[in-house]
Protein backbone atom coordinates (compact mmCIF):
# COMPACT_ATOMS: atom_id res chain seq x y z
CA UNK A 1 0.00 0.00 0.00
CA UNK A 2 1.34 3.26 -0.59
CA UNK A 3 0.64 5.52 2.12
CA UNK A 4 1.48 9.60 2.56
CA UNK A 5 1.73 10.23 6.77
CA UNK A 6 1.85 14.22 7.67
CA UNK A 7 3.31 15.29 10.51
CA UNK A 8 5.00 11.94 11.02
CA UNK A 9 7.47 13.28 13.87
CA UNK A 10 4.55 14.01 15.93
CA UNK A 11 3.27 11.82 18.31
CA UNK A 12 0.42 10.03 16.00
CA UNK A 13 2.51 10.21 13.29
CA UNK A 14 5.48 8.42 14.13
CA UNK A 15 3.60 5.47 15.70
CA UNK A 16 1.67 4.77 12.70
CA UNK A 17 4.82 5.61 10.67
CA UNK A 18 6.42 2.60 12.39
CA UNK A 19 3.25 0.33 11.86
CA UNK A 20 2.63 1.45 8.50
CA UNK A 21 6.44 0.41 7.90
CA UNK A 22 6.40 -2.45 9.59
CA UNK A 23 3.89 -4.36 7.78
CA UNK A 24 5.60 -3.39 4.46
CA UNK A 25 3.74 0.03 3.00
CA UNK A 26 5.40 2.50 0.64
CA UNK A 27 5.84 5.51 2.95
CA UNK A 28 5.86 8.94 2.10
CA UNK A 29 6.58 11.02 5.39
CA UNK A 30 5.88 14.75 5.53
CA UNK A 31 7.05 16.96 8.30
CA UNK A 32 9.27 20.14 9.13
CA UNK A 33 11.74 17.61 10.74
CA UNK A 34 12.44 15.94 8.01
CA UNK A 35 12.56 19.41 5.31
CA UNK A 36 8.94 18.49 3.87
CA UNK A 37 5.94 20.85 4.87
CA UNK A 38 2.82 19.47 4.71
CA UNK A 39 1.26 22.66 3.31
CA UNK A 40 3.91 23.25 0.81
CA UNK A 41 3.73 19.32 -0.40
CA UNK A 42 -0.29 19.82 -0.75
CA UNK A 43 0.11 23.33 -2.61
CA UNK A 44 2.97 22.18 -4.85
CA UNK A 45 0.78 18.76 -5.97
CA UNK A 46 -1.09 19.88 -9.22
CA UNK A 47 2.20 19.02 -11.01
CA UNK A 48 2.32 15.52 -9.04
CA UNK A 49 1.16 12.34 -10.41
CA UNK A 50 1.40 10.10 -7.32
CA UNK A 51 -1.18 8.03 -5.97
CA UNK A 52 -2.03 7.02 -2.63
CA UNK A 53 -3.74 4.44 -1.37
CA UNK A 54 -3.59 5.92 1.63
CA UNK A 55 -3.55 9.42 3.47
CA UNK A 56 -3.22 9.66 7.40
CA UNK A 57 -3.15 13.65 7.74
CA UNK A 58 -1.56 14.00 11.03
CA UNK A 59 0.01 17.24 10.79
CA UNK A 60 -1.13 20.44 13.04
CA UNK A 61 -0.23 23.56 15.00
CA UNK A 62 -1.11 22.38 18.56
CA UNK A 63 1.76 22.55 21.49
CA UNK A 64 -0.56 20.93 24.37
CA UNK A 65 -2.96 22.97 26.53
CA UNK A 66 -0.61 25.96 26.41
CA UNK A 67 -1.00 26.11 22.71
CA UNK A 68 -4.42 25.39 22.60
CA UNK A 69 -5.21 28.76 25.53
CA UNK A 70 -1.82 30.39 24.54
CA UNK A 71 -1.74 30.72 20.73
CA UNK A 72 -5.36 30.61 19.24
CA UNK A 73 -5.25 33.07 16.05
CA UNK A 74 -2.31 31.12 15.15
CA UNK A 75 -3.79 27.71 15.49
CA UNK A 76 -7.00 28.54 13.88
CA UNK A 77 -5.46 30.02 10.83
CA UNK A 78 -3.07 27.64 9.80
CA UNK A 79 -4.33 24.76 10.74
CA UNK A 80 -7.40 25.70 9.27
CA UNK A 81 -5.57 26.34 5.78
CA UNK A 82 -3.49 23.19 6.33
CA UNK A 83 -6.53 21.34 6.28
CA UNK A 84 -8.05 22.98 3.27
CA UNK A 85 -5.25 22.41 1.19
CA UNK A 86 -4.82 18.82 2.24
CA UNK A 87 -8.73 18.14 1.22
CA UNK A 88 -7.88 19.82 -1.86
CA UNK A 89 -5.46 17.73 -2.71
CA UNK A 90 -7.91 14.47 -2.15
CA UNK A 91 -9.81 16.15 -4.46
CA UNK A 92 -7.43 16.47 -7.01
CA UNK A 93 -5.56 13.12 -6.45
CA UNK A 94 -8.20 10.89 -5.53
CA UNK A 95 -6.46 8.86 -2.73
CA UNK A 96 -8.31 5.55 -1.81
CA UNK A 97 -9.09 7.29 1.33
CA UNK A 98 -7.76 9.69 3.83
CA UNK A 99 -8.35 9.90 7.29
CA UNK A 100 -8.95 12.84 9.27
CA UNK A 101 -8.10 13.25 12.69
CA UNK A 102 -9.99 15.45 14.48
CA UNK A 103 -10.68 15.80 18.39
CA UNK A 104 -12.45 15.29 21.83
CA UNK A 105 -12.21 18.84 21.75
CA UNK A 106 -14.86 19.47 19.10
CA UNK A 107 -17.73 18.44 21.78
CA UNK A 108 -19.64 21.51 22.72
CA UNK A 109 -18.53 22.46 26.12
CA UNK A 110 -22.14 22.40 27.09
CA UNK A 111 -22.32 19.25 28.95
CA UNK A 112 -18.75 19.11 30.00
CA UNK A 113 -18.84 20.84 33.26
CA UNK A 114 -18.11 19.59 37.09
CA UNK A 115 -21.46 17.73 37.47
CA UNK A 116 -21.52 16.17 34.30
CA UNK A 117 -21.52 12.20 33.98
CA UNK A 118 -22.82 11.21 30.38
CA UNK A 119 -20.40 9.90 27.97
CA UNK A 120 -19.57 12.39 25.03
CA UNK A 121 -20.86 9.61 21.73
CA UNK A 122 -21.13 10.92 18.73
CA UNK A 123 -24.57 12.44 17.78
CA UNK A 124 -23.76 14.85 20.05
CA UNK A 125 -22.23 16.97 17.25
CA UNK A 126 -24.91 18.20 15.02
CA UNK A 127 -24.23 20.35 11.95
CA UNK A 128 -27.43 21.68 11.98
CA UNK A 129 -27.08 23.18 15.48
CA UNK A 130 -23.88 23.59 16.10
CA UNK A 131 -23.09 24.46 19.67
CA UNK A 132 -19.93 26.13 20.97
CA UNK A 133 -16.68 23.67 21.35
CA UNK A 134 -13.54 24.10 23.45
CA UNK A 135 -10.93 27.07 22.01
CA UNK A 136 -10.08 27.54 19.06
CA UNK A 137 -8.87 24.39 18.68
CA UNK A 138 -12.09 22.91 18.84
CA UNK A 139 -13.27 24.80 16.28
CA UNK A 140 -10.97 23.86 13.69
CA UNK A 141 -11.57 20.48 14.49
CA UNK A 142 -15.20 21.04 13.43
CA UNK A 143 -14.38 23.24 10.48
CA UNK A 144 -12.18 20.14 9.16
CA UNK A 145 -15.23 17.08 10.20
CA UNK A 146 -17.04 19.47 7.57
CA UNK A 147 -15.01 19.71 4.83
CA UNK A 148 -14.56 15.98 5.08
CA UNK A 149 -18.08 15.17 4.74
CA UNK A 150 -18.19 17.63 1.56
CA UNK A 151 -15.34 15.86 0.21
CA UNK A 152 -16.54 12.46 1.10
CA UNK A 153 -19.86 13.52 -0.41
CA UNK A 154 -17.42 14.51 -3.27
CA UNK A 155 -16.78 10.67 -4.16
CA UNK A 156 -12.89 10.61 -1.67
CA UNK A 157 -13.50 7.95 1.38
CA UNK A 158 -12.79 10.16 3.90
CA UNK A 159 -12.19 8.59 7.72
CA UNK A 160 -13.25 10.83 10.51
CA UNK A 161 -11.55 9.68 14.04
CA UNK A 162 -12.02 11.89 17.44
CA UNK A 163 -9.19 10.84 19.68
CA UNK A 164 -9.37 11.49 23.46
CA UNK A 165 -6.61 11.83 26.01
CA UNK A 166 -3.80 9.90 24.14
CA UNK A 167 -0.95 9.15 25.72
CA UNK A 168 2.15 6.82 25.84
CA UNK A 169 6.20 6.58 26.25
CA UNK A 170 7.48 8.92 23.54
CA UNK A 171 4.63 11.48 23.72
CA UNK A 172 6.14 15.44 24.36
CA UNK A 173 6.21 16.81 27.84
CA UNK A 174 3.90 19.43 26.83
CA UNK A 175 0.99 17.02 27.42
CA UNK A 176 -0.03 15.83 31.01
CA UNK A 177 0.90 12.42 30.85
CA UNK A 178 4.14 12.42 30.20
CA UNK A 179 5.24 15.72 32.75
CA UNK A 180 3.43 13.45 35.26
CA UNK A 181 5.22 10.45 34.26
CA UNK A 182 8.67 12.68 34.78
CA UNK A 183 7.44 13.78 37.69
CA UNK A 184 6.92 10.53 39.06
CA UNK A 185 10.43 8.97 37.94
CA UNK A 186 12.43 11.98 39.93
CA UNK A 187 9.64 11.71 42.49
CA UNK A 188 9.07 15.26 43.01
CA UNK A 189 7.60 16.73 46.10
CA UNK A 190 5.52 18.32 45.90
CA UNK A 191 3.93 17.01 42.83
CA UNK A 192 2.67 19.81 40.66
CA UNK A 193 -1.09 19.16 39.12
CA UNK A 194 -2.69 22.35 37.06
CA UNK A 195 -5.70 22.87 37.96
CA UNK A 196 -7.74 21.31 41.02
CA UNK A 197 -7.04 17.79 39.52
CA UNK A 198 -10.68 16.53 39.47
CA UNK A 199 -11.13 17.21 35.70
CA UNK A 200 -12.00 14.07 34.26
CA UNK A 201 -10.36 12.72 30.78
CA UNK A 202 -10.69 9.06 29.08
CA UNK A 203 -6.74 7.86 28.22
CA UNK A 204 -6.43 5.71 25.77
CA UNK A 205 -2.90 4.51 24.60
CA UNK A 206 -1.15 4.88 21.45
CA UNK A 207 -0.52 1.88 20.32
CA UNK A 208 -4.79 1.37 20.15
CA UNK A 209 -5.26 4.79 18.79
CA UNK A 210 -2.60 3.25 16.14
CA UNK A 211 -4.56 0.30 16.08
CA UNK A 212 -7.79 1.16 15.96
CA UNK A 213 -6.73 3.39 13.45
CA UNK A 214 -5.58 1.16 10.66
CA UNK A 215 -8.76 -1.37 11.49
CA UNK A 216 -11.02 1.50 10.68
CA UNK A 217 -8.97 1.75 7.00
CA UNK A 218 -9.36 -2.06 7.02
CA UNK A 219 -12.97 -1.98 7.14
CA UNK A 220 -14.05 1.45 5.42
CA UNK A 221 -15.15 3.08 8.81
CA UNK A 222 -16.09 6.89 7.71
CA UNK A 223 -17.21 7.40 10.76
CA UNK A 224 -16.86 9.28 12.99
CA UNK A 225 -15.85 7.62 15.40
CA UNK A 226 -14.51 8.41 19.74
CA UNK A 227 -11.44 6.86 20.30
CA UNK A 228 -11.70 6.45 23.77
CA UNK A 229 -12.18 3.75 26.28
CA UNK A 230 -15.24 5.25 27.93
CA UNK A 231 -14.05 5.14 31.13
CA UNK A 232 -12.96 8.30 33.16
CA UNK A 233 -9.78 9.02 35.26
CA UNK A 234 -9.10 12.32 36.75
CA UNK A 235 -5.80 14.14 36.74
CA UNK A 236 -4.87 13.84 40.92
CA UNK A 237 -5.99 10.16 40.69
CA UNK A 238 -3.46 9.41 37.38
CA UNK A 239 -0.70 11.16 40.09
CA UNK A 240 -1.61 9.02 42.90
CA UNK A 241 -1.35 6.24 40.52
CA UNK A 242 1.99 6.43 39.28
CA UNK A 243 3.48 7.71 42.37
CA UNK A 244 2.15 4.29 43.87
CA UNK A 245 3.73 2.57 41.59
CA UNK A 246 7.17 4.37 41.42
CA UNK A 247 6.59 3.49 45.66
CA UNK A 248 6.19 6.81 47.58
CA UNK A 249 3.75 9.25 48.69
CA UNK A 250 4.16 13.15 47.51
CA UNK A 251 2.02 16.14 48.36
CA UNK A 252 0.15 17.37 45.45
CA UNK A 253 0.14 20.68 44.60
CA UNK A 254 -2.68 22.32 42.68
CA UNK A 255 -1.52 25.18 40.43
CA UNK A 256 -5.04 27.19 39.70
CA UNK A 257 -3.22 29.66 37.76
CA UNK A 258 -2.78 27.21 34.63
CA UNK A 259 -4.88 26.22 31.91
CA UNK A 260 -7.01 23.20 32.92
CA UNK A 261 -9.33 22.64 30.57
CA UNK A 262 -12.80 21.33 30.74
CA UNK A 263 -13.91 19.30 34.38
CA UNK A 264 -15.38 16.45 32.25
CA UNK A 265 -14.17 14.37 28.85
CA UNK A 266 -15.06 11.11 28.50
CA UNK A 267 -15.95 9.33 25.08
CA UNK A 268 -18.46 6.84 24.55
CA UNK A 269 -16.92 3.97 22.94
CA UNK A 270 -20.32 1.94 21.68
CA UNK A 271 -19.11 2.92 17.58
CA UNK A 272 -15.72 2.30 18.39
CA UNK A 273 -16.19 -1.43 19.79
CA UNK A 274 -17.99 -2.66 16.71
CA UNK A 275 -14.82 -2.79 14.87
CA UNK A 276 -11.74 -2.70 17.57
CA UNK A 277 -11.82 -2.85 21.24
CA UNK A 278 -8.72 -1.14 23.09
CA UNK A 279 -6.19 -3.50 24.65
CA UNK A 280 -3.77 -1.40 26.92
CA UNK A 281 -5.36 -0.52 30.18
CA UNK A 282 -4.25 2.37 32.32
CA UNK A 283 -2.09 0.94 34.67
CA UNK A 284 -0.40 -1.36 31.80
CA UNK A 285 0.46 2.27 29.84
CA UNK A 286 1.90 4.17 33.28
CA UNK A 287 3.83 1.17 33.66
CA UNK A 288 5.60 0.83 30.32
CA UNK A 289 5.97 4.49 30.35
CA UNK A 290 7.69 4.51 33.91
CA UNK A 291 10.19 2.00 32.24
CA UNK A 292 10.55 3.71 29.43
Amino acid sequence: MRVLITGSFGFVGRNLLMACKTRGDDVTAIDLHNGSDAMTFFLGSRIQREHYDLVLHCAAYVDGRRGIDGSPAHMHSYNTMLDAAMFQFALRHRPGRVVYFSSSAAYPVAGQGPDATEPLCEGLIDFSILLAPEASYGRVKLHGEQMAADVRAAGVPVTVLRPFSGYGSDQSLDYPFPSFIARAKAREDPFDIWGSGDQLRDWIHIDDIVAATLAAVEQGIDGPVNLCTGVGTSFYHLAVMMAKIVGYRPVYRHLNDRPAGVDYRVGDPTRLYEFFTPQVGLIEGIQRALMA
